[in-house]
């Protein structure tokens, strides 16, 4: 039997900052009206998702000291792929000179999450290393002339490398979900922008936060008292707190990165992991709830043993 773990580690975002005071000159906005109902004072634009993930990626294998030709497969989570086909994972499979197989998933805000247990499944069976990236171009399906979604959305991509290990390995239990019948709360049309049914999508994600993180932790045989660290999607603060408060989890446990970043869907676990990387807010052995939720709607958390 084989388990994962975490080998190396890396991020990216857009190239431009676009604070809430730039978007207030187009729209009829404030900085203090946006910090205020989501938390958010910045984000990134810019960038493709083949070249911020491909920026991610580079340097998590410089973390793992190993090199692309080193690595089995290519999973590249993603709701804004460059073009409808090929997958955006082959065009990042040739520039870092990976062999193996390559593909996009597809599950929102969730496809982190829905990524990390498709690469235990494949470490299980037989690969040896896998790249795991989350990375999203959401400007380019963001209409910002619309105040509700324009402040929200940025661009970038965070990336693991993951690593096969003898015994069970360092995901200790993994939840995932979906509703279709809740699809028409967030979605964007071929060649159309995101549209979003705020209340409605806040009322869900707080409900699908909180029963898929206890039946996580439940799998797990642990508690809410055993988590060094939670770290959520990032769409809303108000949803994380919401969540943190019907968890019995300490604000102060839940890595924030909304307010730098906004909501960059896929890559936000991976860009929030990776910041509490590198703020030292991970020790060896400590026990990590990754939780998310997204169109679809699609929800996942697990949980992770953090031994890089």
């Amino acid at each position: 039997m084989k388990g994962l773990r975490v080998i190396g580690w890396g991020k990216a975002l857009g190239e431009k900052l676009v604070t809430n005071d730039d978007l207030a000159k187009t729209l009829d906005t404030s900085d203090e009206w946006i910090t205020e109902r989501t938390g958010i004072r910045q984000r990134y634009i810019g960038g493709s998702v083949a070249s911020l993930s491909i920026l991610a990626s580079q340097r998590a294998l410089a973390v793992a000291g190993i090199t692309g030709a080193e690595i089995d497969m290519v999973l590249l989570a993603t709701t804004t792929s460059d073009q409808i086909v090929p997958s955006t994972a082959v065009a990042i499979q040739a520039a870092l000179g990976i062999s193996g197989g390559a593909l996009d998933i597809n599950a929102a805000c969730s496809g982190f999450a829905y990524g990390m247990a498709v690469a235990n499944g494949l470490l299980a069976t037989g690969l040896r290393r896998i790249l795991l990236i989350g990375a999203e171009q959401l400007s380019t399906i963001t209409d910002f002339t619309d105040r509700s979604t324009a402040v929200l959305f940025g661009d970038g991509a965070g990336a693991v490398v993951l690593e096969a290990t003898d015994g069970p390995g360092d995901l200790l239990s993994y939840v995932l979900g979906s509703d279709g019948d809740l699809k028409h709360l967030l979605y964007a049309e071929h060649g159309s922008y995101l549209h979003m049914v705020g209340k409605e999508v806040f009322r869900k994600a707080v409900q699908v936060i909180v029963d898929s993180s206890n039946e996580a932790m439940d799998k797990a045989g642990i508690t809410v008292n055993d988590l060094a660290l939670m770290v959520p999607h990032q769409a809303n603060l108000r949803i994380i707190q919401s969540a943190c408060q019907r968890l019995g989890i300490e604000e102060s446990k839940a890595m924030i990165t909304v307010d730098r970043y906004g909501n960059t869907s896929a890559a936000s676990i991976p860009l929030a992991l990776v910041d509490a990387i590198e703020e030292d807010r991970l020790k060896p052995g400590d026990l990590v709830l990754l939780t998310g939720f997204g169109a679809g709607m699609t929800w996942a958390s697990l949980i992770l043993r953090w031994n890089p």
